[in-house]
């Protein structure tokens, strides 16, 4: 054998190991770091390292739910945080929420756990309701992430529109934090887990208040919504429960993901609960019977034979 030959052969053998490593390698798509998604996918890539040590798992931060979606329908991902109704809007293919196709190769691994619209207003502005943004200057989320489309239809269901507000921001939630605690802000709407660092922080930071959303409303003009409440004591200086919006948050993965693999991923994750509670106070209520008792997407065959094996579903 000469001696490029064997350089050949070198470069060859290197390459092959090289795609196979990127083979075994996947992504966790989150969203920004100062949300839940984040911390939540710290935890799944820990217990994933640790249970399935053949493969490698890094974590991304993205702008969430509509990203983490198309992400995945382009075979980027292997698991993916996404809200219930954006998931919804991407299996339909709607538009306006960022879908112009149907997204078909998404697959339900299962259900997380309820997000909670956190409408934060500065306590010198004067907000007591949704219809008193008119003529404020808001922060809704990033442009076309899951939370501008909350903050969006919420809007909408009070009869406002952006035009109706003195100023909008499309900012990740940790600008937006600054901004209010500057008082160059009058309002943040964040859709996300019981908890979420940027609020916290601005309670910390400022004397701001969790403006009420009532179940009544919810339930005759925001039906895409459910009621739900923000605890006595969820964020610094919260002295009473707050009645507010909520919408459940799924895992995904994608069609092209190996039933194998995806059965193991989910085992993973739901055999070791205890570690991904341990990340952030809002991942405590995720269980296996609650991961299936709603599926606004085809659920994944690999995780419909874990659950099935779990006895959670026929």
């Amino acid at each position: 054998m000469t001696t490029t030959t064997r350089r050949l052969l070198g470069l060859l053998f290197g390459t092959l190991l090289s795609m196979q490593a990127m083979a075994d390698h996947y992504e966790i798509l989150t969203g920004g770091t100062s949300g839940v998604y984040y911390p939540v996918g710290l935890a799944l890539k820990s217990v994933l390292d640790r249970e399935l040590p053949e493969h490698t798992f890094s974590v991304v931060s993205t702008q969430a739910s509509v990203e983490n979606l198309n992400l995945l329908q382009k075979g980027e991902g292997i698991i993916a945080l996404a809200q219930g109704d954006i998931l919804s809007d991407a299996w339909e293919g709607n538009p306006e929420a960022g879908f112009p196709s149907s997204r078909t190769r998404i697959r339900l691994i299962g259900a997380a756990y309820p997000n909670f619209i956190h409408l934060l207003a500065r306590s010198d502005a004067g907000i007591t309701s949704l219809e008193d943004l008119a003529g404020k200057r808001v922060s809704v989320g990033a442009a076309r992430s899951g939370n501008e489309l909350n903050a969006r239809a919420l809007l909408g269901a009070a009869g406002l529109s952006y035009a109706d507000l003195t100023l909008v921001e499309y900012l990740h939630y940790g600008e937006s934090v600054e901004l209010l605690v500057r008082g160059e802000l009058d309002v943040v709407i964040v859709s996300a887990g019981l908890g979420v660092a940027a609020v916290t922080e601005a309670s910390r930071r400022a004397r701001v208040d969790l403006v009420p959303i009532a179940p009544e409303f919810i339930e005759r003009r925001a039906s895409m919504f459910m009621p739900g409440v923000i605890p006595a004591g969820s964020y610094p200086g919260q002295a009473e429960a707050v009645p507010t919006a909520a919408l459940n948050n799924f895992l995904v993965t994608t069609s092209e993901a190996p039933d194998a693999l995806v059965y193991r991923i989910t085992r993973a994750i739901f055999d070791n609960l205890e570690s991904i509670y341990a990340a952030h106070p809002a991942a405590e209520v995720i269980s296996r019977e609650g991961a299936v008792a709603t599926l606004p997407i085809d659920l994944h065959p690999g995780a419909a034979r874990y659950f099935r094996q779990a006895g959670v579903m026929p």
